[in-house]
């Protein structure tokens, strides 16, 4: 059988709408005969083994084995080699029929970057989907204007709390902190990811306590507030708590969509029954791509995927050097197009990024994308130096100061909570040039 075999051209794949494109990156020794391992690739991750068996047939090969559909070497040597080079990179591309695995993610996931995600410096770098596979997911319920609409803020971009501690308070405690963070402007208020119903804070009481004082906060000030409440558990318990969370009155859910599975996720927001928004918070993410040689790109699994779920809100790390986590200014940009980007029939969904978000950091995240997001704040608003009711109003005037054109310098001279923050934790060296962007 020639090698040619397991080649094809691009246009004839994305013709017949019948395989998905997945991209790679590949890092292999000078020697490697490349053709011969991209094809014995695509057989391993379709019909074969190391071995050729009986019933693999050609026809069974015809129908269901991926085709290599690109090669591209950095850099593109033509005639020869260097003569020290020590290792070989290419970008790749293998079309695989996507009768193999249907419209589910975890046996696409399977597929795609299956066995082969242990053979060494080998990264899935992105998925290009036919739309005739893409009719069957429904995607996200809300996005970003549902949630809009429910919360009746459609002019700027949403503030979010996280709760802080993390973790080890008692229902009562949580409720408190619940109250001040609303009290201080905040339109959402989420379980962090480190807590969903413990001994200690149940989930159903929890919910009851936060969502009388959500309804307390609405009748005295018209301000409605959405309660992400964190369900994650063994996958056969997690509709059990979601619907128990929705029976005491939660408006929103939340879910560690990497941990427990991304279909998960997408069994909840499939749910007719469960007619919220839903959160899918990034822990566990960074197991699956930092490492720059291997894995899957950050803007697959806190992007494309969670959006084709069905997630309505995304956490993902907001970038360096604001972030707590070492990331990347492209890929957190990266990650909010594929979350707001138009994609046929998907809602856009709200990016949040998250992790050393304060008022400092406010202009930055607006400026970048824009007012479809919501600033994820914690410490910013629980650690400030005046209390969460001050620290919530602090990230709220720092909103408003940007879409006004004034420096958060010139605004905190007019609002005390703000100027503390200031005090407390800096303003970024550049900010006028980053107003000035906004501006333009």
């Amino acid at each position: 059988m020639s090698e040619l075999t397991m080649l094809a051209l691009p246009e004839q794949i994305t013709a017949e709408e019948k395989h998905l494109i997945a991209t790679y990156y590949l890092e292999t020794g000078v020697e490697t005969d490349i053709v011969k391992k991209l094809s014995a690739i695509a057989v391993e991750q379709t019909t074969g083994t190391w071995v050729p068996v009986p019933e693999e047939t050609p026809a069974m090969r015809e129908q269901h084995v991926a085709k290599v559909v690109g090669i591209y070497e950095v850099p593109g040597y033509e005639f020869e080699l260097p003569a020290r080079l020590e290792s070989r990179r290419f970008v790749f591309q293998l079309a695989f029929p996507t009768v193999n695995f249907g419209p589910q993610i975890p046996m696409l996931l399977s597929t795609v970057i299956g066995n082969i995600s242990m053979s060494g410096k080998l990264k899935l770098l992105d998925l290009q989907f036919p739309q005739s596979y893409l009719d069957s997911f429904p995607g996200p319920k809300f996005g970003t204007e549902g949630i809009r609409d429910l919360l009746g803020v459609h002019d700027r971009p949403l503030l979010n709390n996280m709760i802080k501690p993390c973790t080890g308070y008692t229902p009562e405690v949580g409720a408190k902190l619940f109250g001040e963070a609303i009290r201080g402007g905040v339109d959402i208020v989420k379980d962090d990811e480190l807590i969903a119903d413990p001994s200690f804070c149940p989930l159903v009481e929890r919910v009851k306590l936060y969502m009388a004082a959500a309804k307390q906060h609405y009748e005295q000030t018209g301000n409605r507030v959405l309660y992400t409440a964190n369900i994650t558990d063994r996958v056969d318990k997690i509709k059990d708590n979601a619907y128990r969370a929705l029976d005491a009155g939660a408006n929103a859910l939340m879910i560690n969509y990497l941990t427990v599975g991304i279909s998960a996720l997408r069994a909840l927001a499939e749910d007719p029954g469960i007619a919220v928004p839903i959160l899918a918070h990034l822990d566990f993410a960074g197991t699956m791509y930092e490492s720059p040689y291997s894995g899957i790109s950050s803007h697959l699994i806190l992007g494309k995927l969670a959006r084709l779920a069905g997630a309505d809100i995304v956490v993902y790390p907001s970038p360096s050097p604001f972030g707590k986590f070492p990331f990347l200014k492209e890929r957190y940009l990266q990650i909010g197009h594929h979350l707001l980007g138009k994609w046929l029939h998907f809602k856009p969904v709200f990016p949040m990024p998250g992790g050393g978000i304060m008022p400092a950091v406010v202009p930055f995240i607006i400026n970048t994308l824009g007012t479809d997001c919501i600033l994820g704040a914690g410490g910013a608003i629980h650690g400030h130096p005046m209390g969460p009711v001050a620290g919530g109003k602090a990230m709220r005037q720092a909103i408003d100061a940007v879409l006004a054109g004034i420096t958060l310098e010139e605004a905190g001279k007019q609002h005390p909570e703000l100027q503390s923050a200031i005090e407390a934790w800096g303003l970024i060296e550049d900010e006028k040039q980053v107003l000035f962007d906004i501006q333009k």
